[in-house]
């Protein structure tokens, strides 16, 4: 292996650098985008069973904030429960965007990743082919051992780009359908939340 990285010349470390940043990207945001962590089941209904009993304290609201991404939207809403419906719905629209920001974390980066990859592949290759003629320049088209080190150097980084990026662009499009799956579960449980928020006899007007 160590043979094949010096083989491909000084612009496999980036690609290797780029292959360890994308594989510790995958892994941290297929740890943190679990659903169970995410949406945890449920957890709309113990809120609106704390409302509804009355037992709904700023400790509860505290402890939904602090539970999971969706916690903390419906934590919003519950925070403005005695306010309009438009108020409630503004609160966690803006409270949404920010953690939808922050499920989103590392995907612009894992998605630069899977693009330039291939064109850190592409750039070796084109130094690869200049080594190559500039060696039959040298020393004509005779010299096999001349010519090989610029076409493995040309051969071996696309090769090594197209590893990286290929998979990273699986990921990232993976990654990214997930973030939306879980957006939209978001959204659904926030909205029947304002939604019966707004009937609650402890709402203004």
């Amino acid at each position: 292996m160590l043979e094949l990285i010096q083989a491909g010349g000084w612009l496999m470390l980036p690609i290797i650098l780029c292959s360890v940043i994308a594989f510790g990207i995958v892994a941290e945001r297929l740890w943190t985008l679990r659903r169970k962590r995410v949406t945890p089941p449920h957890l709309a209904a113990e809120a609106w069973r704390w409302l509804q009993k009355g037992e709904l304290s700023e400790d509860h609201v505290k402890a939904l904030r602090n539970n999971s991404p969706l916690g903390r939207i419906l934590a919003a809403g519950l925070s403005q429960r005695h306010g309009d419906r438009h108020l409630m719905k503004d609160t966690v629209e803006d409270t949404g965007r920010h953690v939808v920001h922050e499920l989103e974390r590392y995907l612009n980066t894992l998605g630069t990743i899977a693009s330039i990859t291939p064109l850190l592949g592409l750039l070796g290759t084109v130094i690869g082919m200049v080594r190559v003629f500039t060696a039959i320049t040298a020393h004509g088209v005779g010299d096999p051992g001349a010519l090989a080190g610029g076409i493995s150097e040309a051969l071996l980084t696309t090769a090594a780009g197209l590893t990286v990026a290929i998979p990273s662009l699986i990921a990232y499009r993976y990654l990214r359908g997930r973030v939306d799956e879980l957006v939209v579960d978001m959204e659904q449980e926030a909205m029947k939340l304002v939604d019966a928020l707004s009937g609650h006899p402890g709402r203004q007007g």
